[in-house]
């Protein structure tokens, strides 16, 4: 398996989640009263799952190793929108937060209205990004990086994954704390 393969299968993941956030902001836009449970879950999940350990991945070890390479103008290109992207994706994310925050405290339709139109972006935002990844950014960076980058990059995958819970519940814990 090259490092595409657990990346596509975590992409996979986050599009039913995706799917999932997107029935959910149709249901709220139909009076569906919000639940703190789903709004807590699809924080959690895009934080720790999507930008955390998918994008830390991307982040922290592909693209790394990628930087290190001489790389064409348009596949560094691709590599810094995609950047950029995941920033946007984590400011979309605390806006959910602060909007959710506000809503709940005072009950004002400015801030139902914000918190559903941030969920409905990440509808929008998630399944682009994916496809640029898959479909184009994925196929160009395997010319860059030879068998033993690969195999190199999944066993620092497997590495970043095994640190991944134990990160996730000393945060918890901090946050109790």
């Amino acid at each position: 398996m090259d490092p595409r393969g657990p990346l596509m299968i975590e992409h996979r993941l986050i599009e039913k989640m995706i799917a999932v956030i997107s029935h959910e902001v149709d249901q709220f836009n139909r009076g569906k009263q919000l639940e703190p449970v789903f709004i807590d879950s699809v924080v959690d999940f895009i934080r720790t799952y999507a930008d955390r350990t998918h994008h830390g991945k991307e982040e922290e070890i592909m693209f790394k190793t990628l930087a290190e390479k001489k790389m064409k103008p348009e596949d560094k290109k691709v590599m810094q929108e995609l950047i950029k992207e995941h920033e946007l994706g984590r400011a979309t994310v605390r806006a959910i937060v602060e909007s959710y925050k506000k809503f709940t405290e005072a009950k004002k339709q400015e801030d139902f209205v914000s918190l559903i139109k941030n969920m409905k972006f990440l509808t929008q935002f998630y399944p682009i990004h994916i496809e640029k990844e898959d479909k184009v950014f994925f196929p160009a960076c395997l010319h860059y990086l030879t068998k033993e980058d690969q195999q190199q990059m999944l066993a620092q995958f497997h590495d970043f994954d095994r640190q991944m819970i134990h990160e996730k519940y000393e945060a918890v814990v901090q946050g109790l704390a």
